[in-house]
């Protein structure tokens, strides 16, 4: 079994390679996994490119959803974007928020920090940060965002109850969050689970959606809603990597247990004035 310790340290390190992979090579994979499939292009990923903001530069094809879209960015908002990688979503995000706002994007792999401050600069974007950290322990200050948004990483984080805890902690009264992510609806075969090469492809970490949104209700968030859902089809030579013919025909045999989930959640406005009645 592998530690938190070691699954980061193994996302990491496959990230890094990631950065310096061109898109083809990372959408045609499971998630950025490598060259796994020639089967399909695309596997989880959504086009960005019909939405302002977007730079072909930053955009890996690491994603499983279009969290921005759905995500209600308002001019002047503060948005934080875990793990962003090469800086698609926050791009996009700043877009939204234009001149008057602010992006933060904070993501642990160095490669891809550096590559996101160098598409930051190319574009002129001096209300664009990106900050290296873990999105269990974010380098941030309490109910500093209006909005916070990821795109397929908390399925990557060991401990995803801790990840909302911050987001708790992080966002304003009243802000509010939208996260594309992978989720379970069954039992995955442990083969695929424990494979070390899925865990950079977004799905040996992935949790069951039932437990996933039992966090987020745990860490106090309230008005909790399915954004998107659909299913992730893996490919037939992606699961010859990890499975014999008569387990690929029972897994495929049941419904999709892999998919893709946006969920947004609120943060609870405080009590202004227990006279004024808003309690």
């Amino acid at each position: 079994m592998n530690t938190e310790d070691q699954i980061k340290e193994m996302v990491r390190q496959k990230y890094s390679e990631i950065a310096l992979q061109d898109k083809e090579a990372n959408a045609s994979s499971c998630c950025g996994a490598g060259g796994c499939s020639t089967e399909v292009y695309n596997i989880m990923s959504e086009e960005y490119d019909t939405l302002d903001g977007y730079n072909p530069e930053a955009d890996l094809g690491l994603g499983c959803g279009l969290p921005t879209q759905f995500a209600k960015i308002k001019k002047g908002d503060v948005v934080i974007d875990l793990g962003s990688g090469a800086g698609n979503d926050c791009f996009v995000s700043r877009a939204e928020t234009g001149e008057t706002g602010k992006v933060i994007g904070i993501d642990f792999t160095p490669a891809m920090i550096d590559k996101a401050r160098v598409n930051a600069e190319k574009l002129g974007f001096h209300n664009v940060e990106f900050r290296q950290g873990d999105i269990e322990k974010m380098p941030v200050t309490a109910n500093l965002a209006n909005v916070i948004v990821s795109n397929c990483v908390l399925n990557l984080v060991p401990n995803k109850k801790a990840v909302f805890q911050e987001i708790h902690r992080v966002l304003k009264p009243g802000g509010h969050f939208s996260i594309s992510d992978i989720v379970l609806t069954g039992n995955l075969p442990d083969k695929i689970k424990s494979a070390a090469e899925m865990y950079a492809g977004c799905v040996a970490s992935a949790i069951n959606k039932e437990e996933y949104l039992g966090y987020i209700h745990e860490a106090g968030f309230n008005e909790i809603t399915i954004q998107k859902d659909k299913p992730i089809i893996v490919p037939n030579d992606i699961l010859k990597n990890y499975l014999n013919d008569e387990e690929i025909a029972i897994y495929q045999s049941n419904p999709t247990i892999i998919r893709s989930i946006t969920v947004y959640a609120e943060k609870k406005q405080s009590c202004c004035d227990p006279k004024s009645g808003c309690c």
